[in-house]
């Protein structure tokens, strides 16, 4: 076993919970997800992440097929949250496009892993992909498809469980109003934001600013003089990174979904983002032929940058966090 696994998860290992061949323990609660006779030929490290420790199963099943899974561990009541977020986010979009995400399988709790925390896992059907940057016409019609044809079970903005993008939680608790859910969304990482990185009185001013008079005025415009807002499925975390192309089909799908139902401009303000390869303004071009901007049209642009702000927002956060827990250790 590597010691990037011992360190993740310390504590003793039962002899049965390793697998046939490879470096990585499987827990009797990842076996016990599978058919009764199911064996597992091999566990290895796959990937890399910044908040988990990921490996790849190939299994054998009883009436002698064999498949490939994909797995992700994380501890903690952490982990938990991302753990079961990212298994009800990609089971909702599985549900909705199973065309353009890998199938979720299942999630739970470590069994015979010892230690201080408990850990969590989320076991997905496995796609060998490539890690190019996605074709933009591909991307971008799948994901408007996914938009127009998701519907919300209750009718409002959110979702039904907490979902993280990366390791910080969301604020999405079901609302009616995108205009309030937005701005419940963005307020709930700013403090986290002041919390993580220290008081900074003119960033405080601005974004007090932005919520007394930006949002209702800009955000608000959609909801008013008769206009209403569709709550879209979306990724809600869709950079390079979270894509791939399958290399036996040629398939784009989009996997760490944070998703969450919203206003569908909201998927694309990621793509204003520095940090994003999709940055590439042909993305949003492309997108944009596929799913016209919302009235007001000629608002379009500042809702794309105001959305962006909570992208921003929230990176800092993650990795800020992620740089102090590394000088801790």
């Amino acid at each position: 076993m590597s010691e990037a696994v011992r360190d993740l998860f310390p504590g003793t290992l039962h002899d049965a919970s390793f697998a046939t061949t490879g470096d990585f323990p499987v827990d009797e609660a990842v076996s016990s997800q599978f058919p009764a006779g199911t064996k597992i030929l091999s566990a290895n490290r796959y990937g890399t992440s910044a908040w988990t420790v990921t490996a790849r199963l190939d299994v054998e099943l009883p009436e002698g097929r064999q498949e490939r899974y994909f797995l992700k561990c994380a501890t903690g009541d952490s982990g938990r949250l991302l753990m079961e977020g990212e298994y009800n986010a990609m089971s909702e979009l599985y549900k909705t496009a199973p065309n353009l995400v890998p199938k979720p399988h299942s999630w739970g709790k470590y069994r015979l892993l010892g230690g201080p925390d408990e850990t969590y896992f989320f076991l997905a059907e496995y796609v060998d992909m490539s890690n190019r940057v996605p074709e933009p016409n591909q991307l971008c019609s799948k994901l408007a498809q996914l938009h127009r044809s998701s519907v919300s079970p209750t009718g409002m903005f959110g979702f039904h469980i907490t979902t993280c993008q990366g390791r910080i939680p969301q604020a999405v608790s079901w609302n009616k109003s995108w205009t309030d859910f937005f701005t419940t969304l963005l307020q709930h990482v700013m403090a986290l934001d002041f919390e993580t990185n220290g008081d900074w009185q003119e960033l405080d001013q601005l974004e007090k600013r932005i919520i007394s008079h930006v949002i209702p005025r800009l955000i608000g415009a959609l909801e008013r003089d008769g206009r209403t807002v569709k709550p879209c499925l979306i990724h809600a975390d869709l950079w390079e990174g979270n894509t791939g192309t399958s290399y036996d089909t040629g398939d784009i799908y989009i996997f760490d979904s944070a998703a969450f139902y919203a206003h569908n401009e909201m998927e694309i303000g990621d793509w204003r983002c520095h940090y994003n390869k999709i940055h590439n303004k042909v993305y949003t071009r492309t997108y944009l032929r596929h799913y016209g901007p919302s009235e007001p049209k000629e608002e379009w642009d500042d809702r794309n940058r105001m959305y962006c702000i909570y992208y921003n927002v929230i990176f800092s956060v993650n990795h800020m966090s992620q740089a102090k827990a590394v000088r801790q250790t």
